[in-house]
C-alpha cells in the first residue's frame, strides 16, 4: 500500500502518504476479517471519502480533489480513487552510502523501511507496480542481511551484483513507461522509430518500423500490468529482436548486444548517442494526395523518419512535436472541401516558422553533445550577443540560462518527455 500510494501521489509528503496508508490498512484489517459486518467496507470507504473531502484532510493534496468532492456516493469514491499526480520528470532518489544505510536501519528498522519504500516508489513512480515490489523487496532484504553481517562491505558488493538486473529493469521500465504515459502508444512508436533512425541512419524504414511498433506494444501491455514478469520477459524478447536486426548493420549495436544480460544490453542501446549524419539526398515530401490517402499517417511518418536520420541532433521532444503537428494538419485539412488548398497554406506557414526553429534546435543540441560544457556555454553566449546586439546583459543571461537548461535536459537520449515538451 505504501508503494502503490507513493507511486500514485509522487508529490505527496511522507506524512501525507503515511496517513492514507494507515487508513487503508486499518480498513482492510477491519473489513476483511472473518465475521466482519457485510456493510463494513461500504461504511468505512464512505468515511474515508468524507475525510478526503474535509478542509483539513491529512491526505496528499491534489488539484482534482474539489471536482471529485462535488459528487456523492460511489461516483465520488471512484473519482478520488482515479486521482494521481503527474509523473516525476527525473528520478530524485539518491542511495546513501552503505554506512549511512546501516546507521538509519539500526536506529529504527520499521521507519527505515517505510521511508525507503516511499522515497524510491515516488521517485520511480512510472515503473510498473510488480517491478517496484520486486526491486524494493530485494533492496530491503539486502540491507537487513548486510547490516548484521560480520563483513558488511563484501556482503553489499555481492548483493548489489545480484540486484543489478532488477535495478536496471526499474530504471529502464520507469523511463519506458514515463514516455508511454506522456505520449500514448502511437507517439511512443514514432519516438522510438526516430531514436533508432538517429542511432542507425543506414537502416531502412522497413527494418526499423516493426521494432518501433514492438516497443510501443510492450509499453501498452506491461506498463499497467500486474503480471509479475511482464516487463522483464517482453523487454528481453524485444532486445533480442533489436539485436538480431541491427547488430550486423552497426558496430555499436553489435557491442551492446554481446552481453549475456538482456537488461544491460537494452540499457546500453537506450544510452547510445546518435550517429553522424550520412550523406543522403534531400528527403522528398509527401504530396497532398498521399497525406490525405488512407495510409496518410504512414507517408507522414516515413518523411519524419527521413528528417530524423538526416538531422541526428534534433531532440526527441522536437521530433514528437512535429509528429503531433503533422497529425493535426491532416485532421484539419483532409476533411475540408479543398484539402490541397488547406495543406498548401498551412505548409507555407510551417516552412516559414518551423524551419528556422528546427535549425536552431539541431545546432544547439549538436554543440551541446560535441563540446565540453564550459566551451558550449561560452560559444552560446557569443552567438546570442551577436544575434541580439540590443539586449541588456540581464536579458542575455536570461536567454543563455533558458537555452542551457533546454540543452542539458532535452538534448540527451531518454530526456523526460513532459518536461521537454513544455520547454519546446
Amino acid at each position: 500500500t505504501i508503494i502503490a500510494n507513493s507511486r500514485k501521489y509522487s508529490n505527496g509528503t511522507f506524512e501525507e502518504i503515511g496517513h492514507l496508508v494507515r487508513e487503508m490498512v486499518s480498513l482492510a484489517e477491519t473489513c476483511c476479517a472473518d465475521g466482519a459486518d457485510p456493510s463494513c467496507y461500504e461504511a468505512g470507504s464512505t468515511a474515508l471519502s468524507v475525510k478526503s473531502c474535509s478542509a483539513d484532510s491529512p491526505f496528499p493534496a491534489h488539484p482534482g480533489t474539489a471536482e471529485c468532492c462535488s459528487h456523492q456516493g460511489l461516483e465520488r469514491k471512484l473519482c478520488l480513487a482515479a486521482l494521481r499526480h503527474p509523473p516525476q520528470p527525473l528520478p530524485r532518489y539518491i542511495q546513501p552510502s552503505d554506512r549511512e544505510l546501516c546507521q538509519a536501519f539500526r536506529q529504527d528498522p520499521r521507519e527505515f523501511a517505510d521511508r525507503f519504500l516511499y522515497e524510491y516508489s515516488s521517485s520511480y513512480n512510472q515503473a510498473p507496480l510488480p517491478v517496484l515490489l520486486g526491486s524494493t523487496r530485494t533492496f530491503l532484504s539486502m540491507v537487513s542481511t548486510c547490516c548484521i553481517s560480520s563483513a558488511p562491505t563484501a556482503c553489499f558488493l555481492k548483493e548489489k551484483l545480484e540486484r543489478k538486473t532488477l535495478s536496471l529493469l526499474t530504471l529502464t521500465s520507469n523511463q519506458i513507461c514515463s514516455r508511454f504515459s506522456a505520449y500514448g502508444k502511437d507517439e511512443v512508436s514514432f519516438s522510438y522509430l526516430a531514436s533508432l533512425a538517429q542511432k542507425v541512419p543506414t537502416a531502412p524504414f522497413e527494418d526499423l518500423l516493426p521494432l518501433a511498433e514492438d516497443a510501443a506494444e510492450l509499453s501498452a501491455q506491461c506498463c499497467d500490468s500486474m503480471a509479475e514478469d511482464c516487463m522483464q520477459k517482453k523487454l528481453s524478447e524485444h532486445t533480442g529482436k533489436v539485436c538480431t536486426v541491427l547488430s550486423a548493420r552497426d558496430g555499436r549495436f553489435a557491442d551492446c548486444c554481446t552481453g549475456k544480460n538482456p537488461m544491460e544490453n537494452h540499457f546500453c542501446i537506450l544510452a547510445m548517442p546518435p550517429a553522424a549524419a550520412p550523406k543522403l539526398p534531400e528527403a522528398s515530401e509527401p504530396t497532398n494526395k498521399e497525406l490525405c490517402a488512407k495510409d496518410g499517417a504512414l507517408h507522414a511518418t516515413r518523411f519524419l523518419f527521413e528528417l530524423a536520420r538526416r538531422q541526428p541532433s534534433l531532440p526527441d521532444a522536437v521530433l514528437t512535436k512535429l509528429y503531433d503537428l503533422s497529425g493535426k494538419l491532416r485532421g484539419e485539412c483532409c476533411s475540408t472541401k479543398d484539402p490541397s488548398a488547406c495543406l498548401d497554406s498551412k505548409r507555407k506557414r510551417m516552412v516559414a516558422e518551423l524551419l528556422p526553429f528546427l535549425e536552431k534546435a539541431s545546432r544547439l543540441c549538436g554543440q551541446y553533445n560535441e563540446l565540453p560544457f564550459l566551451e558550449f556555454k561560452k560559444r552560446l553566449r557569443e552567438s546570442l550577443a551577436q544575434a541580439e546586439p540590443e539586449a541588456s546583459p540581464a536579458r542575455l543571461e536570461q536567454l543563455l540560462e533558458q537555452r542551457v537548461s533546454f540543452a542539458s535536459t532535452c538534448c540527451l537520449p531518454g530526456a523526460p518527455p513532459l518536461l521537454c515538451a513544455a520547454k519546446v
